[in-house]
């Protein structure tokens, strides 16, 4: 069975290259490799200076860096309604109405699967992984999967589970040393949750000229899985578009939902609320940082491989950045970073591999520059790190390990 399973994955190698290539197709956010893929001078070619114009009109007026704030919390709140009004999304709240619906015994953790209510309409798939031993409140952490190109698997990207898909296995093995980050977490005392984002895993889209062996992804081929994600790539414009003339914005859906597993997460008894953090590599990053910024109940957090200066990026990075990942307007008030610095006093750890060609070299320092000129005005400058690493858009174990003894040195497990 070994010698099987290897031949298996060795012939997924080349064909996650593939899948690879039609991201860069359709401009979506790639996989770990493609940083070497030339880029035009500027994508936007003679429309570009007047995109460039205007973003420099921009002074950023809700930065916590401008002179007229010197209070936190009430920079924070004035932020964070703007933003949240930019996100053109604002379903009804609701109980999670949560159903547990199987329970794993891994060894020195339990993993339970749950769904839950993020909206009146809307219900998620998560796991829940809690740790054995003694009853008492430990610190959570929020796993945040990416996107890849990779659309049929989400949560299992960042939690184990046997059988685990040659596929799956070969992409996690690129972007992860192979790891599950949440099962390690667990092992060091961590309650850990991780959901499907939208268009992911068991929320991936599914037409009615799909192909019928699409709807089992375990059984999918070699071929089928590639055929999936090239379509989920190619479709992604076209989704984006229809919540934008539905009214709402893809980060809108995306940020909520990651709150609201934050709202799920809290009323169990296991979690202790003050002891909340939040990790993602890619758009698990974006996702975290944003997370990190909008919800004061995040208390810790580690940023992989999606921190830049939005103006920095408008030349030649805008593929790292479509359709679901815009929020409309932003620009005129707050950068990314910005938003990410919203979760000080607490504790932010960005991680950035300086082969990762999907971020502007400029860009990453200035958002460093930035966020440490936040966390020294805030007066807490220990509490912001910057890390980076010689290697490309990937979350791998040394990384991986420097997030988790941040994480042990702010929430204690």
């Amino acid at each position: 069975m070994r010698m099987r399973a290897g031949r298996l994955q060795g012939r997924w190698r080349p064909l996650l290259g593939v899948v690879l290539a039609s991201a860069l197709a359709v401009g979506a956010e790639t996989m770990p490799g493609s940083q070497d893929t030339p880029i035009p001078e500027a994508q936007m070619g003679t429309l570009f200076p007047f995109v460039e114009q205007t973003a420099r009109r921009s002074e950023l007026p809700l930065s916590f860096t401008q002179p007229r704030f010197g209070d936190l919390e009430s920079w924070k709140r004035e932020a964070r309604a703007t933003f949240f009004s930019l996100l053109h999304y604002d379903p009804p709240r609701c109980e999670p109405r949560a159903e547990v619906v199987e329970r794993v015994d891994c060894g020195e953790y339990v993993r339970e699967k749950v769904y839950f209510n993020t909206t009146p309409d809307i219900r998620v798939p998560a796991y829940l992984l809690l740790p054995k031993g003694e009853p008492r409140r430990r610190p959570a952490v929020v796993c945040l999967h990416d996107h890849g190109a990779f659309f049929a698997w989400g949560k299992e990207k960042v939690v184990k589970i046997e059988p685990e898909h040659p596929a799956l296995a070969e992409f996690k093995r690129v972007s992860y040393s192979g790891r599950s980050y949440g099962d390690e977490l667990a092992r060091r005392g961590y309650v850990v949750i991780a959901i499907d984002m939208f268009y992911w895993g068991e929320r991936r889209m599914l037409l009615p000229t799909d192909p019928p062996a699409w709807r089992d992804r375990e059984k999918m081929s070699a071929e089928e899985v590639l055929a999936f994600h090239r379509r989920s790539g190619a479709s992604t414009p076209l989704v984006g578009t229809g919540l934008f003339e539905a009214g709402v914005t893809w980060s809108g859906v995306m940020f909520l939902d990651d709150l609201r597993t934050v709202d799920y997460l809290v009323t169990r008894p296991e979690v202790d609320p003050e002891r909340i953090a939040c990790v993602g590599l890619s758009v698990g990053g974006f996702r975290s940082a944003h997370l990190a910024g909008l919800d004061p109940r995040i208390k810790a957090a580690v940023v992989v491989g999606w921190m830049s200066t939005y103006g920095e990026m408008l030349r030649d990075k805008l593929t790292s950045i479509g359709f679901m990942k815009v929020v409309p307007g932003q620009y005129q008030y707050l950068d990314l970073p910005d938003v990410a610095s919203m979760l000080a006093p607490g504790a932010l750890m960005v991680i950035h591999g300086q082969r990762d060609g999907l971020f502007p070299p400029d860009g990453v320092q200035a958002a460093f520059d930035k966020l440490a000129a936040v966390y020294r005005k805030a007066g807490v400058p220990e509490r912001f790190e910057p890390v980076t690493y010689d290697g490309p858009h990937e979350f791998n174990s040394a990384m991986q390990e420097r997030a988790f003894a941040w994480l042990d040195r702010w929430l204690r497990p």
